[in-house]
């Protein structure tokens, strides 16, 4: 989650470009506060739950995650 700020705010300036929208910095940094604050959430809640670290809990919900967009796509070339 350290590096996922810069990552984040990288991919609203492509939807930006894509959608030809202009986010003002106050835009992007509400924005960005949403996102990181859910996620955090997400990765110590289950870090909590699971009794693991907040390394293991972020690995956990990825690969669950990339389970679950499988799952639901079906098998595909």
């Amino acid at each position: 989650m350290a590096n996922a700020g810069g990552v984040t705010v990288s991919y609203f300036e492509w939807v930006q470009n894509v959608q030809r929208l202009f986010w003002n910095e106050d835009d992007v940094n509400q924005r960005l506060d949403q996102i990181m604050t859910k996620a955090f959430h997400e990765v110590y809640d289950l870090s909590v739950k699971e009794k693991v670290n907040m390394r293991i809990a972020a690995y956990m919900l990825a690969i669950g995650r990339v389970g679950e967009a499988k799952r639901l796509r079906g098998i595909f070339p």
